[in-house]
Order: structure tokens, then sequence, then C-alpha cells
């Protein structure tokens, strides 16, 4: 069953899949039916290696079929936190794969022939203080080392976009650009299938054996196979304790607006998504050629109801634009993402052939197209990309404890933001 929002609305796609019934064998079993485990899923069915779906819910049902669509190279660590751990050289490496990302879905879309992914170009990143110099100084170092343009724009050339007070300066990243992540996954299982892949749709995994033959139990089945891949993401459960211990599940909210053109073209006179850079950011973009708006937003540790989902949202949003005060809420839904603790996707191996792509922390679309493309490399001995990562590993994230220093050290970066936008 899909959870109430504008994409499931809006699938092109109402393909249904049968749950596992009785034995299949497989070479390789993904557990995860969302970005990472499909993606992987394509890179080796195109490989010609048999794969094998198993999906708890439905083809998209968690974050990958209801985020915010923005496809920009970033990781949800920062450059520095990044540099720091790993040194300049590996975290430009790291960096050219999240620009790899955004081209590999571009292409997917084209090759794929997904129209229905409805891809936008655009991306502004903005700022609500008033400091500069480092936004020319990231958008210097993008050319310089990887041949990658930004756009610096000041206050009046946000305005010509924006009709708003609340930004001051931004990048403007015409090579990102947004999508129905939905309808784009959608057909990305679509394609597995061709490629003789099978899909299981209400079969959570609910026991396992990893032994040197994979077994994995459903509800009624099980599958059997050389290897096994978990990409479970902010919807990991206790199948694999060391897996679970080493994500945290953050919600994240959006919504969008009942259609209202001439009052969103008042306010918004660009198709390109916006997203800020407080910590935990507002993010948007028009739908529907311009008839509805698209918000997103937010983050605590769990979800919360369509309402207060909805009040919170709609607050931010007046924030930036009180002239959209009449503009009414048409849905509101919120997910869970998985967070790693040190805040970078987890891609690796856990014993022979049982291997892990999870905690891309909203950030999924482009580092999913890579991650993906990354371990099936690892698997079939095409490259050793995968070591990159190594250094972000399945560090424990603390449990309830985790989790609740997560709320905390969000509320304090809140504070942060609000007294550096109060300064200006």
């Amino acid at each position: 069953m899909y959870p109430a929002t504008y994409y499931a609305q809006t699938r092109s796609d109402p393909t249904t899949r049968p749950a596992l019934q009785g034995a299949a064998d497989t070479n390789t079993v993904i557990v995860g039916g969302g970005l990472a485990g499909l993606t992987t899923a394509l890179e080796l069915a195109r490989e010609g290696l048999a794969v094998t779906v198993l999906e708890s819910q439905s083809i998209g049902f968690g974050a990958s079929g209801r985020n915010g669509g923005i496809v920009s190279p970033a990781f949800a660590c920062g450059s520095d936190a990044i540099t720091a751990r790993v040194g300049p050289d590996k975290a430009r490496a790291l960096h050219r794969l999240t620009i790899e990302g955004v081209q590999r879905l571009r292409s997917h879309i084209q090759t794929l022939n997904i129209p229905q992914a409805e891809p936008v170009a655009g991306l502004l990143n903005l700022r609500r203080f008033d400091q500069a110099s480092d936004l020319h100084a990231e958008a210097e170092a993008f050319e310089r080392d990887f041949g990658y343009t930004f756009t610096y724009l000041d206050r009046p050339a946000i305005q010509e976009r924006l009709q708003t007070t609340r930004y001051l300066h931004g990048l403007e990243d015409p090579q990102a650009f947004h999508i129905h992540p939905l309808n784009y996954l959608r057909a990305l299982a679509a394609e597995v299938e061709r490629l003789g892949g099978k899909i299981y749709e209400q079969s959570p995994a609910i026991g396992c054996h990893l032994g040197p033959q994979k077994c994995l139990r459903t509800p009624n089945g099980q599958v059997t196979a050389k290897r096994a891949i978990f990409a479970t993401g902010g919807y990991t459960g206790p199948l694999i304790p060391r897996l679970k211990c080493a994500v945290l599940p953050i919600a994240t909210y959006m919504m969008v607006s009942k259609p209202a053109p001439e009052l969103l073209a008042k306010a918004i006179k660009t198709r390109a998504a916006v997203l800020d850079d407080r910590r935990a950011s507002d993010y948007y973009r028009l739908v529907e050629n311009g008839q509805r708006l698209l918000w997103g937003g937010r983050i605590t540790t769990r979800a919360g109801s369509p309402q207060a989902v909805a009040a919170d949202l709609r607050r931010a949003m007046l924030d930036v634009y009180p002239q959209l005060a009449p503009l009414q809420t048409d849905l509101a839904w919120s997910g869970l993402m998985g967070y790693a603790r040190h805040l970078m996707p987890q891609i690796g191996q856990m014993q022979p052939d049982v291997w892990h792509i999870t905690a891309f922390g909203g950030h999924g679309l482009n580092t999913t197209a890579i991650a993906g493309k990354v371990l099936a490399e690892a698997i079939l001995g095409q490259s050793n990309r995968i070591d990159l990562f190594a250094p972000f590993g399945l560090a424990y994230a603390g449990g309830p404890i985790g989790l609740a220093i997560a709320q905390l050290t969000y509320w304090s970066l809140q504070a942060q933001d609000h007294w550096r936008e109060r300064r200006r």
C-alpha cells in the first residue's frame, strides 16, 4: 500500500508485484527495493547476473519514492569533514563520484527513455545570512578540480528569480536537475525485470542464514543465493544487528500545494529547484509545469502526523513567501532516511559475499546512482573504487541515545541558524 504522497498519486506505472511464494534460487539476492537496491540490481543484471529483489512493502515505499527529487553533486557530510577524515586527494575522488552520480542518473533517464521522470534542469543553493567569500571559494574549487561550473548569485539576481527578501547570496547549478523520483525508480524496476531479474513486493526478509550459501526467508518463501546485499536505508530492521546499529532512522517532511499557477508565478519565477544552506534546509520546486509547489524540510527522529507536517512546513513557506498565504495544502507526508554517525554512505562487505549499501542521508538520488555502480564493480572485480568508502564504515550510531543526540544536535543547529540570520 503506497503512502498518501503526491508521487504515489501521480505515478505513471501502476504495476504491483507478487509476494514471494515457495523456494527460489538466484545468483544475488538484494534486500530492499529502493534506489540503492534497484540501482545495484540493474548494474548486476546488465552484466548477466541473476538477481532477486525482496521488498517488504512496495517498490519505492521508503524515502526513495517520496523524497524532494533534487539531483545534485553532494553528500550529507560536508566537504571539510570529508577532507579531515580521508585527506584532500581522496576527498576530491569522492566528490568526483557525486558528479558521476548526477551524470549516471541523467543517462538512465535518457537511455531507458523515462520521460515520466519529468527531469527539469537547475538548482539554486541559497543563503539566508550575509557571507559570500566561501561561496566564491567553493565555485572556484569545483571549477578548478572538476571542471564543474557554478554561477554566483547576489541578492538582485536572486530576486529576479524569487520574490522574497530572505536570501542574500547563492550559487546556481545548471547541471543539477529535479525529477519525479517514484516514476524514475519504477522504471528502473521494470528494466531489472526486462533483463531477467525478479522483484517480489510484500516480502520482508524475516530470517537469514549467511554461510557459504545464503538463504533469506520471507513469510511465505525463501531465496537461496551465492551472495546477499542489504539495501534497507532508514527502514533497516533487526535482521542484521550490526547493520541496524549503524543506521539512524531520521524523519523528514514534505507537502504539495493545490494547483495555483497564477499565485505561484508571482512568487517563484524559475523552474529550477531551490535549496537553502541551513543545517536542515528548506527545499522546494514547482511541479506540474508550475501548477503546484512541492516543499520539504525539517528533521526529527520520528515521523509526525500529516496535519503536523503540513502546519510546520506551511510556517516555513510563509516565512519565505508571505504572499503565498492563500495557497492551500493538498497533501503532506513524512518518511525515514538512513543516516550514519559520520553522515556518509555505508558501502562495503560485512563478510564474504555479504554486502551493504545504505545510509545516504537525504542525498540519495545521485549517490545511490553511483554507489550501485561502485558496488557492482567490486562484486564483479572490475574496480576497487569501493575502497574510497572504507573510512566510512558501519560505526555504531548510538541506538536510542544516538537518536536523542541527533535530535538535540538538530535543535542546536537550528538555533545557530536563527542567530546567524538575525545578525544579517
